[in-house]
């Protein structure tokens, strides 16, 4: 009853291809994530009063970020002992995939530390605003992930499982394993933290609290990853027995860096005006009167 019930997925990749080149669906997710993300970025400058062109400079800078990070942080954290002693594989060998998340959001922080250095804007005003869009690209991300029939769930018996024919192409329909859509499960979750950030922003003073909106998403990215890792396919070997796997343990750092933000948004995370931007609106001081 339970194949029944499981939802057969059998997409195709490839949006189209001409000869060996190829578009496929991951790549427009991540063309999607970048894009989407930065609309949004450039919808909280208008609406605060910042220059265009600290929208412009944000997106290139978190496009590198995301791109190296999540590209660099793979090859360290999953396959060491390959891309320590072939280094330029990390660029040659990008077409085979592999790209990390915990790699993308290190390289995210460190472009906008150097994006804000070179704006002259708050470190702290580009996180919290970058945080609110983080959910949503990580959940087109792992879209393109289902889209790929990759990053899979364990074997289950729930009515709502998949089956993910193309890695089993060799079986007939009826004996391939029902797995957890672990994908579709993330970007629901990374949805809902997408939602909540969106309403604190527009409903709440979190935007005049530092770090606030960058500690809820830390807490809802990362407790989202560390918990569906528990149903998740171990992505490589070394993982295999381990009661916390690779991802895990990447994410308790920014779990415990989303608690520390949310705890100093508190205590000492009041935003001034002229972090606000208010100082651009205010009219010049008049000079002073002469003494006659």
């Amino acid at each position: 009853m339970t194949d029944l019930l499981a939802i057969v997925w059998d997409f195709d990749p490839v949006l189209f291809s001409i000869g060996s080149f190829e578009i496929r669906y991951y790549s427009l997710m991540w063309a999607a994530a970048l894009l989407v993300g930065g609309w949004i970025f450039a919808y909280f400058c208008r609406k605060e009063g910042r220059p265009p062109q600290l929208a412009d400079s944000a997106f290139l800078y978190i496009a590198l970020g995301t791109m190296i990070g999540a590209r660099v942080g793979h090859c360290l954290f999953y396959e060491p002992e390959y891309y320590l002693l072939k280094p330029w594989a990390i660029i040659t060998e990008i077409r085979n995939g592999g790209l990390a998340s915990h790699g993308a959001t290190i390289g995210i922080l460190t472009a906008i530390w150097l994006c804000s250095r070179k704006n002259k804007v708050s470190v702290m005003w580009m996180t919290d605003r970058l945080a609110i869009i983080a959910p949503i690209s990580g959940a087109l991300i792992r879209f393109g992930n289902l889209f790929n029939s990759e990053i899979i769930g364990n074997v289950t018996d729930v009515a709502w499982g998949f089956k993910f024919v193309r890695l089993y192409p060799n079986l007939p329909l009826e004996v391939i394993p029902v797995r957890h859509a672990t994908q579709l499960y993330e970007a629901l979750c990374y949805l809902t933290t997408f939602a909540i950030l969106w309403w604190m922003y527009h409903r709440t003073d979190a935007p005049r609290r530092r770090g606030l909106l960058f500690g809820v998403a830390m807490m809802g990215i990362f407790l989202t990853r560390i918990f569906i890792e528990f149903i998740k396919v171990d992505q490589v070997a070394f993982e295999q027995g381990m009661t916390f796997n690779m991802g895990q343990w990447l994410s308790v750092p920014f779990v415990l860096l989303g608690l520390v933000s949310i705890w100093y948004s508190y205590h000492r995370g009041v935003v001034t005006d002229d972090e606000k931007g208010a100082s651009q609106k205010r009219p010049a001081a008049k000079p002073a009167k002469k003494r006659k």
